[in-house]
C-alpha cells in the first residue's frame, strides 16, 4: 500500500478530456501518469521555477521511481482535484501525489521519486530544493 501524506500544498482542477478515455468510455490508466506529471510541472512552476528555466541552466528532474494505486475510475467529462505534497529523503525529491473527486472521493494515490541531474550528472537538487524548502513535508 501507498503511504501518502496529508499536508498537502498544491492543488490543481482538471477536467477529463474526450481523447483521454478508452473503448470502456473510463480513462486509460496511462493518463493518470500524464495528470500527476502536469501537477508537478505547475506545483514547480508556482513554486518559481519553470521546467524551461530549469533546463537552460542545465537541471533536469527525473522520474527515478512511481508507485500508483488507482482506486476510482474516472470518465468523460469528470472532474478531478490533483494534489501535490514534497519532501526529500537524500538527494531525492518524494511526492505524494492523489487526485480526488470534487466531493473528495480518492481516484488514484501516488508517490513519486525524483532525482535531479546537473549538467547530466546526479546531484542534491540544490536549485529544486532552494524553491521547494518552504513547501517540503517535515
Amino acid at each position: 500500500m501507498i503511504l501518502g501524506h496529508p499536508d498537502y500544498i498544491f492543488e490543481l482542477p482538471m477536467k477529463v478530456r474526450d481523447y483521454e478515455v478508452d473503448a470502456e468510455g473510463i480513462v486509460n490508466n496511462a493518463n493518470y501518469l500524464h495528470y500527476l506529471e502536469h501537477t508537478r510541472h505547475e506545483f514547480c512552476e508556482w513554486a518559481g521555477l519553470t521546467f524551461r528555466e530549469m533546463h537552460s541552466r542545465g537541471v533536469d528532474p527525473v522520474l527515478s521511481r512511481i508507485e500508483v494505486e488507482y482506486r476510482k475510475p474516472l470518465g468523460l467529462g469528470d472532474r478531478m482535484v490533483s494534489k501535490l505534497a514534497v519532501g526529500r529523503r537524500g538527494p531525492l525529491f518524494i511526492f505524494y501525489q492523489d487526485i480526488f473527486t470534487p466531493e473528495d472521493e480518492l481516484v488514484v494515490k501516488a508517490r513519486v521519486e525524483v532525482a535531479t541531474l546537473v549538467d547530466g550528472r546526479l546531484s542534491r537538487g540544490e536549485l529544486l530544493f532552494s524553491h521547494f524548502e518552504k513547501y517540503m513535508a517535515q
